[in-house]
């Protein structure tokens, strides 16, 4: 069934077919010659300079000024937006003004996409220009761009200021938004800064298997689906770990990936179900060197995309600066909420919970329940990059036990602007001692913990094949996204995070 039009859609349509009418290809097959950028122009052209006078532009119109024949206009490619001035005598210099009177005064619209040649020049008002001396129509634009307007005061009014349409449409928010596309510029800067950094230090860039027959690494709840070839059902990774711990097994001495992650829990401004993290595991290190690494490489991006360790994330300004603070989970509690749990049994945490008005339920462990009271009482008041450590035994099933606190495994979280941003260990490669953490994974999961981690018998037969001493890290890039982009919600930095249907 067809779809509705409105009416400037239907005016668009109509506009197309006069076009073709007129004898004018709106979608033809032909390269076009670009051969240089708004941006180039705007940075390099000067006043009286005899540069630029054969300039070949292509992008979308965005307005358009008609004085008889002779317009203003201004076009807008991915490095931003440039005054042009079409004259019909130019562009038309035959008997043949249809070009002109017909297709680029009444049947082009704004959105459609146009390619122009001609010479830079400067206004008598001193506005940088592109003199057009010949123009093609390269694309019909057949839905109206929302309309932008700005008020006295400066604010943007326009149809994609709504979160949700924003996030459903983005290809729309790109185009009427661009400071939306410098989010995502940074955003990609960051993994090039990550990855510049890394592979200095001589680690490898691997891929390890999304779909998978049992899913570990994380304390989450997976997707599942069903091979049909197989016959089995196979999992969604919920993180790469197991597999990158494989890999230093198998001889290599650090490994990391920038791995998609799926993970069928709640969403909220900080959760979305497909997240990216990168993961990192180098041989004979220990939570201790990986903590120093994470100063230095995060301080690194900060650098890299600011060329100051300060930014600016809301109403707070966050240095990156080494070295940051340092807490025990222990000390964090008791710093926030004035009480010792380090020597409580699970009666006792649940009692000091819900005393602190910490939502808990019978399925939870020992660990689950330090880890509710840390997330509720202190995680939030935490805004200057942290690192929390020595975390109890039963909050890290995948962690070696600390080498001089009973109870307490060498792992540490970095907390910053009030949220987990990486996880680390010293990771646990004694086969013995992680069967028997996973078996209590086991027992919280028949406890109902829909959480808890499944055992997984190859990868023990991989640890006891002999794994080096080992420091691994996740850091979570959307959460660090956020950060480095001063954006409130984890929607701001996925192109196309994941929403409700759309209502028709």
């Amino acid at each position: 069934m067809s779809r509705q039009l409105s009416e400037q859609e239907q005016i668009r349509r109509d506009n197309l077919q006069k076009m073709i009418d007129a004898g004018v290809n709106p979608f033809p097959s032909e390269t076009y010659p670009v051969n240089v950028t708004v941006n180039e122009i705007r940075e390099n052209f000067k006043e009286g300079s005899t540069d630029y006078q054969e300039v070949c532009l292509a992008g979308r119109l965005m307005s358009r000024r008609i004085m008889g024949k002779a317009s203003f206009a201004e076009i807008m490619d991915a490095s931003g937006r440039m005054q042009i001035y079409v004259n019909r005598d130019e562009i038309c210099p035959e008997d043949d003004k249809t070009l002109y009177n017909t297709v680029f005064k009444k049947l082009v619209d704004l959105g459609d996409f146009i390619g122009i040649k001609g010479y830079a020049f400067f206004t008598q008002m001193g506005e940088m220009t592109i003199h057009v001396k010949e123009l093609t129509v390269l694309s019909k634009s057949l839905r109206p761009l929302p309309v932008v307007k700005t008020d006295a005061e400066g604010n943007v009014h326009d149809a994609v200021t709504d979160p949700e349409l924003r996030y459903r449409q983005r290809y729309v928010d790109l185009v009427v938004n661009p400071e939306v596309r410098e989010v995502f510029r940074q955003r990609t800067q960051i993994y090039s800064s990550m990855r510049e950094y890394l592979n200095e230090k001589g680690y490898l860039e691997v891929e390890t298997p999304i779909l998978q027959p049992l899913y570990g690494g994380a304390a989450a709840r997976p997707f599942k689906t069903h091979h049909n070839t197989l016959d089995m059902t196979l999992y969604m990774r919920i993180a790469n770990e197991l597999y990158l711990k494989r890999l230093i097994v198998g001889g290599y001495e650090g490994v990391y990936e920038f791995s998609k992650d799926f993970r069928n829990e709640g969403m909220s401004r900080f959760h979305n179900p497909e997240f990216t993290q990168i993961e990192l595991y180098v041989a004979y290190k220990d939570y201790e060197w990986m903590m120093n690494t994470v100063e230095e490489m995060v301080e690194k991006v900060a650098m890299d995309l600011h060329g100051t360790t300060l930014v600016t994330v809301g109403d707070n300004e966050i240095n990156f600066k080494r070295p940051w603070k340092r807490f025990t989970m222990f000390e964090a509690i008791e710093h926030f909420t004035g009480i010792d749990i380090s020597e409580m049994d699970e009666e006792a945490l649940r009692k000091t919970a819900k005393e602190l008005h910490v939502p808990v339920d019978n399925s939870m462990g020992k660990g689950k329940l330090i880890d509710e009271i840390f997330g509720e009482k202190c995680e939030a008041q935490l805004i200057q990059p942290t690192f929390i450590t020595d975390y109890p035994v039963e909050m890290s099933p995948l962690a070696k036990k600390h080498r001089s606190k009973e109870g307490l495994v060498e792992r540490f979280e970095a907390i910053c602007n009030g949220k987990e941003i990486c996880n680390a260990f010293s990771e646990l490669n004694d086969p013995i001692d992680q069967r028997a953490r996973f078996e209590e994974q086991l027992e919280l999961g028949k406890r109902g913990d829909d959480e808890a981690m499944v055992l997984d018998e190859d990868f023990l037969r991989a640890l006891e094949y002999g794994m080096p001493p080992t420091a691994g890290l996740g850091i979570g890039m959307d959460r660090l996204a956020m950060i480095m982009t001063n954006s409130a919600s984890i929607q701001d930095v996925l192109f196309f995070p994941q929403m409700k249907p759309e209502k028709n």
